[in-house]
């Protein structure tokens, strides 16, 4: 039995189609994310923690095949070779090593873990090359033909950072900008981050990389855990929110044989700061809010002397240790129970004012866009403190929220939209595609009993006029359905892959 194989599938496989693709849809859709819970006899702890598994669904003339591959990163063919996990993860602590005296493995927890280059989050474009990330500072290039990795890249070669996020924001012209951390003697650093569209070479990566601003953590040793930010015309849109790392309980983690998640808590004593970044001069401007959490942001713009931004929020930061494998593998009531602890994820509109200077007047709401009511009211020399407009009706409650929101980001993104979509979460995974309209805040939904949908992926039609003339492009699992891979040992029942496509006008009203 081949009980680790290299591969799940390989070489294309064909693939039975229900009803009709448009014909005009051709190229690669590309997704990737944890498809391996079990080392040997060790499991991973959570979610995040699985070994990356890189899908293509290759799509032309109305058909398409399915290819996959276990990214062939250090950490998988450590693991691999000694049957055991040997790099720590999000959740997991590495197994100490066997071949080790009593005293070798004591020692051994006192070394300082290394980063893993498990990129299992985003495939992810710098400079026109497709690479998969994580959240470490590690990212590898990828032959999207094959899924083969090419070259293993390095942040902190490029510039001083210890890792960076795995969604990048890309202007039209191909300049990306991303953020990352660094952890200095004075204490930790958020770093806005620019990537120029030009190789100087063919084997060029994030040669040019620059640091267009770094802004000091709010507290030194704890600073706070983001997974993505926003980006408009002018402006990065930094959220700094009250989900913390212990910087001190991670770094001690392997001697206490405690993963990364055990040193990140929520923190309701602090607002959340939204951080103003001018891509051209890298001056920062700040305000505050409630504290909040969000992990997606749907797209910010600029108009009329306000920065718009809308995001996915909870206001409880706990959701993220929800997401335990032993979580995962219950069922019936037992499921019910830890998705009933979890604060629903709701769209919501901040508008920021942009010219708030010393003479601005205080106490009285800044926002005089006429197109929201949330607020912005200066309330201290420096500060200015927000409130939210809500972005949906009662009826997106009945579908448990909306997260991994996505727009027509070549027409959108840093541009006044009016629909996104994201994944209904009426269940701890997202069992529901849903389109939302912003003028008048209803829904379309998408749904089958025992699918689960990932983030949705909007793709315009060919010469489209209107923001939502295109495709949608969603992976679905179906647990306890057979895989093209009998093979394969599972923790977790995910296997059979199915494809939807629905066109926008199936979504849209009449």
């Amino acid at each position: 039995e081949n009980r680790f194989p290299d591969n799940f599938c390989p070489e294309p496989i064909s693939t039975v189609i229900h009803g009709t693709i448009p014909g005009w849809i051709r190229g690669s859709f590309l997704r990737n994310g944890p498809g391996k819970f079990e080392i040997g006899k060790h499991n991973f702890n959570h979610w995040f923690d699985g070994m990356a598994l890189l899908h293509q669904f290759k799509i032309e003339d109305g058909q398409v095949t399915y290819r996959s591959r276990f990214l062939d990163s250090d950490c998988y063919r450590e693991n691999r070779e000694h049957e055991r996990i040997v790099v720590s993860e999000f959740g997991t602590v590495a197994m100490p090593d066997p071949c080790r005296n009593v005293f070798q493995r004591f020692v051994s927890r006192f070394e300082v873990p290394k980063a893993t280059d498990n990129a299992s989050v985003s495939f992810v474009k710098y400079k026109g090359d497709y690479y998969v990330s994580t959240e470490t500072n590690f990212m590898h290039k990828i032959d999207p033909e094959t899924l083969q990795a090419t070259k293993k890249v390095d942040w902190s070669n490029f510039i001083a950072v210890n890792g960076a996020t795995a969604h990048p924001h890309t202007e039209p012209n191909g300049t990306t900008y991303n953020m990352g951390n660094s952890y200095t003697s004075k204490g930790a650093f958020y770093n806005i981050i620019r990537v120029p569209p030009e190789k100087s070479s063919t084997a060029d990566t994030l040669e040019g990389a620059s640091v267009v601003c770094s802004i000091p953590s709010a507290d030194k040793a704890k600073p706070s855990y983001y997974h993505s930010f926003a980006m408009t015309e002018n402006y990065i849109v930094f959220i700094e929110q009250p989900i913390k790392m212990d910087l001190l309980k991670i770094l001690t983690g392997k001697m206490r044989r405690k993963g990364i998640n055990e040193g990140i808590y929520w923190d309701p004593k602090h607002d959340t700061i939204f951080h103003l970044i001018n891509k051209h001069t890298g001056k920062v401007w700040h305000y505050h809010t409630k504290p909040l959490s969000t992990f997606h942001q749907i797209n910010a713009f600029e108009e009329n002397g306000f920065l718009v931004i809308d995001m996915c929020c909870s206001d409880d930061g706990n959701a993220i240790n929800n997401y335990l494998i032993q979580n995962l593998r219950k069922s019936g009531a037992a499921l019910d129970e830890v998705y009933n602890t979890m604060s629903r994820i709701v769209p919501r509109r901040f508008v920021l004012p942009l010219n708030v200077d010393k003479v601005t007047p205080r106490g009285i709401n800044l926002n005089t866009w006429p197109h929201s009511p949330a607020s912005a009211i200066k309330t201290a020399k420096n500060k200015v403190v927000c409130t939210h407009e809500d972005l949906y009706g009662d009826e997106l409650l009945e579908y448990g929220g909306i997260e991994f929101p996505q727009i027509n980001y070549s027409k959108c993104n840093t541009h006044p939209y009016r629909y996104f979509y994201g994944c209904g979460f009426r269940h701890l995974v997202g069992d529901s595609l849903i389109k939302m309209d912003l003028h008048d805040k209803r829904i379309k939904v998408w749904q089958k009993p025992g699918f689960y949908p990932s983030e949705p992926v909007f793709v315009p039609s060919p010469d489209s006029t209107q923001e939502d003339d295109g495709i949608i492009l969603s992976v679905v699992i179906t647990p306890n359905k057979v895989g093209c891979n009998k093979n394969v040992p599972r923790t977790i029942p995910w296997t059979q892959f199915q494809m939807v496509y629905e066109t926008v006008t199936c979504f849209s009203p009449g």
